[in-house]
């Protein structure tokens, strides 16, 4: 009897569908604020460009904007990982503006950073990297499932999204 190989994927891929439906309910609760009533208060979300604009009258308000988006992004099971503030600035009309930027890939620093992890877990294992994602193969399923909790316990930019488990 042949021995199967199990094995399982690592990427930072994010569902824009359900981001998408975070930014709208987002846009929802902030428009029946009393806090912002009367205010200007708005959430641009750019696919194209892979960024969330935040413009509102205070650096408070942009914070409690970001607040409330990161809260919808936790209930879809969004990783707040996802975002990265790329630039405050002034807007017109004395607002503020802060650009984040969506990330949705594996940096090519942090791939081998988790390359490394896995090796050093001395676990029978091998983990390829494929461009976006880590492949991860091996004959016993506890050790991928060891793994994937070690992986989940530190602290990474990206998201880390493990999919494909066979």
């Amino acid at each position: 009897m042949a021995v199967k190989e199990h094995g399982f994927d690592i990427s930072a891929k994010l569902d824009m569908q359900e981001l998408k439906n975070a930014v709208i309910q987002s846009q929802k609760e902030i428009e029946t604020r009393y806090d912002f009533k009367g205010l200007k208060a708005e959430i641009d979300f750019n696919q194209g460009a892979k960024t969330i604009t935040l413009i509102s009258s205070s650096d408070n308000k942009v914070d409690a904007m970001y607040d409330i988006l990161i809260s919808k992004m936790n209930k879809r099971g969004l990783s707040i990982n996802s975002l990265d503030e790329a630039k405050k600035d002034d807007s017109s009309g004395g607002n503020r503006k802060y650009v984040y930027a969506i990330v949705d890939s594996i940096k090519q620093d942090e791939a081998k950073q988790i390359q490394t992890e896995i090796k050093n877990l001395k676990l029978k294992v091998k983990a390829v990297n494929q461009g976006d994602e880590i492949r991860v193969t091996g004959k016993n399923i506890d050790d991928l499932q060891t793994i994937m909790k070690h992986l989940k316990s530190m602290d990474f930019k990206s998201p880390l999204v493990f999919d494909n488990f066979k």
